[in-house]
């Protein structure tokens, strides 16, 4: 029996600052909050949502969730960072809308400060990407279809 696997429902990324991280990804990546904070200690899933929320936020573009959650204590103070060499995650890759949007992207991110790439055209996979680093290192790229946007 073989399992099919379908896009991504959602990533959970450990930050050193939750409100900072939800800043970039709301700014550069759209997506808005799904969850704030656990619901009132009367309801019945507080406790549930406390756990799993874990300090931080929900994040969603409707079809995608993004959980950001802070890092412990320790590793905030000794500013700990993202490092893509380590055993484990190397960068996370979005599809955007088009050429367009990676452009429009890679000028908020030169606005803002937040550090990035160039646009660059991988024609033999059809692809144009553009990397960009969140404020912890974490890598992201963003991808668009050649010939769209």
């Amino acid at each position: 029996m073989t399992t099919t696997v379908g896009p991504v429902h959602h990533l959970r990324l450990t930050v050193t600052d939750v409100a900072r991280a939800q800043a970039f990804y709301t700014e550069v990546l759209g997506l808005s909050v799904a969850v704030a904070e656990p619901p009132a200690q009367d309801d019945p899933d507080y406790w549930l949502m406390l756990s799993n929320l874990q300090g931080g936020v929900v994040l969603t573009n409707g079809s995608f969730q993004l959980g950001l959650r802070p890092c412990d204590e320790p590793r905030r103070h000794a500013g700990d960072r993202f490092d893509p060499r380590r055993v484990g995650l190397d960068h996370v890759s979005f599809q955007v809308g088009g050429h367009e949007e990676l452009g429009r992207i890679r000028e908020l991110c030169a606005r803002r400060g937040y550090e990035h790439g160039e646009i660059t055209e991988l024609k033999p996979i059809g692809i144009a990407v553009l990397s960009v680093t969140d404020p912890d290192g974490i890598q992201l790229e963003l991808t668009a279809r050649r010939g769209e946007g």
